[in-house]
């Protein structure tokens, strides 16, 4: 059965599916741009000292974005 959670409860190393983004239209939007979208496949690359930011691989290239933001990505835990 798959497990849902947000992006930021995700470890260094784990995959999951993005299932639904919750913000505000703006950022929303800006992250539908960066890949971000339904079914895409986004894996934990690593974090800063602090856990905040942390940097993703998805769509063939990686980006950061900050816990705060990554906790509005509803994923589905993947096995890889």
């Amino acid at each position: 059965m798959p497990q849902k959670t947000t992006l930021d409860e995700l470890k260094t190393g784990e995959c999951g599916l993005v299932k639904k983004i919750r913000s505000n239209s703006r950022f929303k939007r800006r992250l539908i741009e960066m890949g971000f979208i339904p079914e895409s496949k986004i894996r934990v690359i690593k974090f800063a000292p602090l856990r905040d930011p942390g940097e993703y691989a998805l769509e063939g290239y990686h980006v950061a974005i900050r816990k705060t933001e990554a906790a509005d990505i509803t994923m589905e835990r993947i096995e890889v």
